[in-house]
C-alpha cells in the first residue's frame, strides 16, 4: 500500500507505477497494490487531473478510483506500506497501533538507488517524494520520475520476499 496525504496525486501514481511494473515482472497475479491517504480531506474524489494527465503521457492505465483514509486494519493487513514522506511515515506509525505494523512502514525512496541512504529515522525527510500538487505539470512530471526511480527497487524486494515466503511453505 502506498500512502500520501489525500490519495489523490502521489500515491495513487505510485500504485498505478507499481502494479503495472509488477504485472511485467510476472507478479501481478500475487501481488494485490492499493493506495491511501493519510487525511479524509479528498475522501471519495478521484485521481487528481495532472497526475493522471502525467500518468497517461506516459502509457499507464489509470483506472478510476476514489481517494479513501488509512485505517489501522489496513496496516495490519499489509506486508509492506510504501510513505511518501516522513510525516506520513510517523502518522502511519502512529496508526499502526503495534510495533509490527508500524515496522512494515518504509519510506517510498528508499528503494531508490539514487536515494539518499538514511540510518536514522530522523533523516527519513531526505526521502520526501516532492508533493506536486501546488505546481504545475512539471510538478507532476517531477513527482512521477521519483515514483518511477524507486519502482523497480519495490519490485525486487517483492520478489524477494515472495521467493522467501515460497521456500519457507516448502
Amino acid at each position: 500500500m502506498t500512502v500520501c496525504t489525500g490519495n489523490i496525486c502521489r500515491s495513487p501514481m505510485a500504485e498505478v507505477v507499481l502494479r503495472a511494473r509488477l504485472e511485467d515482472a510476472g507478479l501481478g497475479d500475487r501481488v494485490v497494490v492499493d493506495s491511501t491517504g493519510v487525511s479524509d480531506e479528498e475522501h471519495g474524489n478521484p485521481i487528481d487531473r495532472r497526475a493522471r494527465t502525467a500518468l497517461a503521457a506516459r502509457g499507464y492505465d489509470v483506472p478510476r478510483r476514489a481517494a479513501r483514509q488509512v485505517r489501522a486494519a489496513d496496516l495490519a493487513e499489509r506486508d509492506l506500506v510504501l510513505a511518501m514522506t516522513a510525516s506520513h511515515a510517523r502518522a502511519l506509525r502512529r496508526i499502526a497501533g503495534d510495533d509490527e505494523a508500524a515496522g512494515r512502514v518504509v519510506m517510498f525512496r528508499t528503494f531508490d538507488p539514487a536515494a539518499p541512504r538514511v540510518a536514522d529515522r530522523a533523516d527519513e525527510h531526505l526521502l520526501d517524494v516532492d508533493d506536486p500538487w501546488y505546481g504545475g505539470p512539471e510538478n507532476f512530471e517531477h513527482c512521477l520520475d521519483e515514483i518511477e526511480a524507486a519502482a523497480d527497487g519495490v519490485v525486487d524486494a517483492v520478489r524477494a520476499a515472495l521467493s522467501d515466503r515460497d521456500a519457507a511453505r516448502a
